[in-house]
């Protein structure tokens, strides 16, 4: 699909509009323009930049805004397209307008809107898809809209309490490393200096300090060549399907962040599944899209093991049960939804249970956090700074004393 840029003379109001417009060709994009009630004058089509391929790219905050309004205005009565026009006329944001204006293209060519999407995976997921298609079917895409909106702003805004959770400890030893590095740069050669000046012999402690010191000094650059090409490796170790693996083992059992991670994930796995039910997916579809969604394939591989459990007739209490990342709520709470009928509205209570555990342990490792970076901080840096001042100390107790 290329963008064209387009003048045109409103056919109504007889006004002037510039604008662009997605399409295949240049005639098809003259096509979509007089369907949409414009005569164009000129149609050219617009080149994009390397960069500008990745600055115009549709953000999570545009995306869950693009939904709620959406919802609102199907909600409201008005048609597809309508809507979606609407929407191209107010939105700002570059990325999100054409991306708009490709579905608003595509739906007045014919499509479903469901199609229309899936065009675009890398701003809609399968969760998105499947509440897209089954609220087209059902006639209730308003709501399917809204739940999708709900669900993006409470997944986000637990991703954003984590990163937020870790941005302190990262200043903090940013600062660490900071001031280390200024100590071993500036204040330790003053005290070589002083030890060669009076021709006396360094500490061992205040040799080995020096020795790093000159390294950092005269081979700063080596030091950055290693780790960028650590850097590198670790990022080409994350994309193959062992290091996936490690890192997504690490988030589910390192210390601190395992509680984090592992509510995180069955909060999102139980909210998907409560979305995809009550929209009307089937079982065995809302289980397998709702695993894919999880974004850890370790649990992701025992929700699918428990898909092939329902599959072959087994409750999906049973399925999950005793598996060792799926906490224990989720499937008693599918317990009671089976015997009750609910078991969305259960799994959503186990959701709400887990983001709210969720939000305690944030709070409560960032209240830990800080004193314990305090005090890792007072230690390295006073350590360095002790290792300084005592032998100055010594050689004025030497001085002193008439020694030197």
């Amino acid at each position: 699909m290329r963008r064209f840029k387009y003048q045109a003379k409103d056919r109504k109001t007889g006004r002037i509009v510039n604008g662009t417009v997605q399409a295949d060709s240049e005639q098809i994009a003259g096509k979509i323009l007089v369907d949409q009630g414009y005569t164009p004058s000129r149609i050219t089509e617009e080149t994009e930049s390397f960069f500008s391929r990745f600055q115009n790219r549709v953000s999570t905050k545009e995306r869950i805004a693009f939904t709620r309004q959406f919802a609102t205005l199907i909600g409201a009565g008005m048609p597809l397209s309508a809507s979606l026009q609407m929407i191209v006329d107010q939105t700002e944001n570059k990325a999100t307008k054409a991306l708009v204006e490709d579905i608003l293209a595509q739906v007045e060519s014919g499509k479903s809107l469901y199609l229309a999407f899936k065009k675009h995976p890398e701003v809609f997921n399968n969760v998105y898809l499947s509440l897209v298609e089954a609220g087209e079917a059902s006639g209730t895409l308003d709501v399917s809209l809204r739940r999708l909106a709900d669900q993006q702003e409470k997944d986000a805004d637990m991703i954003s309490k984590i990163r937020g959770a870790m941005t302190y400890p990262a200043i903090v030893l940013f600062v660490i490393v900071a001031v280390v590095i200024f100590l071993m740069l500036q204040v330790v050669p003053q005290v070589e200096n002083l030890y060669n000046d009076l021709r006396e012999p360094l500490p061992a402690l205040t040799a080995v300090m020096v020795a790093i010191s000159n390294f950092i000094a005269n081979f700063w650059w080596l030091v950055l060549v290693i780790l960028g090409i650590a850097v590198w490796f670790f990022i080409q170790f994350k994309r193959t399907e062992a290091g996936t693996k490690t890192v997504d083992k690490f988030k589910l059992h390192a210390p601190l962040v395992n509680g984090l991670f592992m509510r995180l994930y069955n909060a999102r796995f139980a909210r998907t599944m409560q979305m995809l039910l009550s929209a009307g997916v089937p079982m065995l579809e809302a289980i397998k899209i709702s695993g894919n969604a999880i974004n850890n394939t370790l649990l992701e591989k025992e929700v699918h093991e428990a898909e092939e459990m329902v599959r072959s007739g087994k409750p999906l209490s049973v399925s999950l049960k005793g598996r060792e990342n799926v906490l224990p709520l989720i499937p008693q709470m599918a317990a009671t939804g089976e015997q009750s009928g609910k078991i969305d509205e259960m799994l959503g209570r186990a959701a709400t249970v887990y983001e709210t555990e969720l939000d305690e342990r944030l709070a409560a490792i960032q209240t830990l956090i800080e004193p314990v970076l305090m005090v890792v901080l007072a230690v390295v840096a006073g350590g360095i700074v002790g290792a300084i001042l005592f032998p100055i100390y010594s050689l004025v107790s030497k001085i002193g004393a008439g020694g030197i």
